[in-house]
């Protein structure tokens, strides 16, 4: 018995180390349909991705910002978030890409240092990842492998979104992701259960939606406690808001923190932007003082930025005593907005109760609230508005220098100093940092950029007014001191010298991520460019039955094009699938609303689900281009033609499920899938020749002219 007892410890150690005596083994199901599909779809987008070796339609613009990103140089798309863009510059630091080449032409040869087939290599791979992603996806959703597998195969043969994901554009990285997002989140779903264009943003809404509706209906479930439900709803919370909001700061993030040197587009960014960037402003606002002080000289920037920046600028020039439409002016000395650096857009902040033009020692700085005059740096008249229609805005006041005629006018110059963004009421106006606006004292008029553009007799400068009618904050009315030096000559003659020398002070120019985030953000929702007619553009109406196509490149001397063109078959079939879902689900909702029930409530809410993700994802990726004023292109349907192919099974299934009762409909019904899905086959490989661009005869490019919309280009070849 004693031996026994000494034997225990020994044995539950023995039991405790058991796992030691036999080897770790690790089971896996490997679903090889999958694995072959994803092979397929690898092999169909990365085959020959190096041809052709030219650019590709809108290569033409992406490749402008990977150079960019190459060189660290700041630029604004408004297009969409970064991460797109960084992606595709990834693509280019991988191979070695320097950023030397002038992307300036469609079709131009690419030089030997573009490593083409690196820049184009993400964008297929996220083409070709989306064909297991469809699986997944019906899968999640409940439905069986065939309709999974068909999905996948419809996203396999579909030309437009080979054809996209070829080169190096963005659109089948956002499908990528609008896909990955909601097999995300369906996962997340279903494991309750068992216990970078903005387009993209819409999904993510949808998403949002849906997770609502799911939370709605655990509410009312008497089962689940309230501490469960918190736990449920802190779940959402964080997968769907606080994640997606810090991985949304954080490529803004590595976006300014990659490009930090000054470019082509700092002009339509704030002073204070643009001097936290190296080069360009930062060179010239380098080494000025902070705080604006009495006796200063400045260039006041109008923050708006539209229709392009200016500065506040005179000249010598005057008012015609009489404009074109009859109505008199004042006849003073010009104010207007300058879009150019010059020294007429020097100005000296004067104290109303001094004579002197120079910085007192100490300085005196200027506050929130303080009385001032401005007094044009090179002809020392004074910033004046009076009740004078101005030129162009007969509604606002005129803003002139002051020029005494000996009349009963008299000088209006006092205007108070009004800090937007102060901290305090006794705020210090800072350069490049302080947002201010000027109030007239004698009026209350606000200075401000009109945007209209004067005449020749004022050198189609931006005309300036004073509104009085001002209500609430605008950016028009909004200046910034964006170069200052702190004013030492006594005399004209030295003064005028002094406005022409460069400043070489002391100024802080940091800049917070969030301060530029905000600002950033802004611009991009806000900016908007120069739309231009483009001989492929098209309107949303024509994407549905794809009487539009593109022609992304032309052989320069053999038939070989390559085409944005769609499986005329699969675009068709998506369109009947939408059109039977929609007619099923009234049919079913009159039937219920009449207690009865023509399927089981499972299949019910399998049938509402799908809607929910794959017609709920093709409303909200289409309608909303029917809202928006820019050039549109066929690419931009390819999301919401996704959810579409989806929804192509997802009917089958119901149908041969629910309504092919007997075994000879079922039969019929299985004979007719099968030629269908031999028709989409054979539509596929019709069109595979401008999908990858093969060399075509003028008869062959005549024969896949389906459409008379459609614009295949026929040229006549040389013998």
């Amino acid at each position: 018995v004693g031996s026994k007892k000494q034997g225990r410890p020994g044995q539950t150690f023995d039991r405790m180390l058991g796992f030691l005596k036999k080897p770790v083994v690790v089971t896996a199901e490997i679903n090889l349909s999958l694995v072959a599909l994803t092979v397929v779809g690898l092999m169909s987008r990365l085959w020959g991705l190096s041809y052709p070796r030219a650019v590709v339609f809108d290569e033409v613009y992406y490749g402008q910002f990977v150079s960019l990103y190459m060189k660290r140089i700041f630029f604004v798309d408004d297009s969409g978030p970064p991460l797109g863009h960084m992606l595709l510059a990834l693509g280019g630091y991988l191979g070695g890409f320097d950023g030397n080449f002038l992307w300036n032409r469609i079709g131009a040869e690419y030089s030997t240092n573009v490593p083409v087939c690196s820049l184009r290599f993400l964008p297929a791979l996220a083409g070709a990842l989306c064909i297991p992603l469809a699986y997944q996806i019906l899968v999640e959703l409940r439905f069986s492998h065939c309709a999974a597998l068909g999905a996948a195969l419809l996203i396999l043969l579909e030309n437009s979104l080979i054809t996209q994901s070829r080169f190096m554009l963005l659109e089948s990285i956002l499908i990528f992701f609008i896909l990955l997002a909601v097999l995300s989140y369906l996962k997340f779903y279903n494991l309750q259960r068992h216990r970078v264009k903005y387009m993209g943003l819409f999904t993510y809404m949808l998403l949002l939606v849906i997770a609502g509706l799911h939370f709605w209906h655990m509410l009312g479930d008497q089962n689940l406690s309230n501490v469960s439900l918190v736990c449920h709803f802190l779940a959402r919370g964080l997968t769907l808001l606080i994640i997606p909001v810090a991985t949304y700061l954080s490529f803004f993030y590595v976006h300014l923190t990659l490009l930090y040197r000054s470019g082509p587009h700092d002009q339509i960014m704030t002073s204070a932007f643009q001097a936290s960037l190296e080069g360009g402003l930062a060179r010239i606002t380098q080494g000025q003082p902070l705080e604006v002080a009495y006796g200063s000289q400045i260039t006041l920037r109008n923050v708006l930025g539209k229709p392009m920046q200016c500065w506040l600028h005179s000249h010598t020039n005057t008012y015609p005593i009489r404009y074109e439409n009859g109505r008199g002016s004042s006849h003073q000395q010009q104010v207007t907005c300058y879009p150019f650096k010059d020294v007429n857009n020097w100005w000296i902040v004067k104290d109303p109760g001094m004579q002197q033009l120079v910085v007192s020692n100490p300085p005196r700085p200027v506050r929130h609230g303080h009385i001032v005059q401005l007094v044009h740096g090179i002809t020392t008249r004074y910033l004046n508005t009076h009740d004078v229609a101005a030129p162009l805005s007969p509604h606002s006041q005129e803003v002139s220098c002051y020029i005494d005629y000996n009349i009963s006018m008299p000088a209006q110059n006092l205007w108070r100093v009004e800090i937007v963004n102060r901290e305090s009421d006794t705020d210090v106006w800072k350069t490049i940092l302080s947002e201010v606006r000027f109030v007239h004292v004698n009026t209350s008029a606000v200075l401000k950029l009109s945007g209209a553009s004067l005449p020749e007799w004022g050198y189609r400068q931006l005309e300036v007014v004073g509104e009085k009618l001002s209500k609430g904050y605008h950016q028009s009315m909004v200046w910034n001191v964006e170069e200052h030096r702190y004013g030492k000559s006594q005399e004209q003659k030295e003064r005028e010298v002094e406005l022409h020398s460069p400043t070489r002070m002391d100024i802080s120019k940091n800049l917070s991520f969030m301060a530029k985030f905000t600002e950033l953000q802004w611009k991009i929702l806000t900016l908007k460019n120069e739309d231009t007619e483009h001989k492929y553009s098209s309107s949303a109406l024509d994407w549905i039955t794809m009487d539009t196509n593109i022609a992304y490149w032309l052989h320069p001397t053999s038939g070989a094009q390559i085409h944005l063109l769609g499986n005329v078959c699969t675009w068709a079939s998506a369109n009947v699938a939408a059109v039977v879902y929609t007619c099923l689900s009234l049919w079913y909702l009159i039937r219920r609303r009449r207690k009865i029930y023509d399927i089981p409530e499972d299949a019910w809410q399998l049938w509402v689900s799908a809607g929910q993700i794959c017609v709920g994802g093709w409303v909200v990726n289409y309608l909303p281009f029917f809202l928006m004023e820019k050039t549109l292109f066929l690419y931009h349907y390819l999301p919401a033609l996704t959810f579409q192919i989806l929804l192509i099974p997802i009917v089958l299934q119901h149908l041969s499920d629910h309504l092919c009762r007997s075994l000879l409909s079922k039969s019929m019904f299985s004979a007719l899938t099968v030629a269908w899905f031999s028709s989409v086959c054979f539509a596929y490989r019709t069109f595979s020749p401008v999908t990858y661009g093969e060399p075509l005869s003028v008869a062959e490019l005549k024969d896949l002219r389906w459409k008379d919309s459609w614009n295949i280009l026929i040229r006549k070849q040389g013998h």
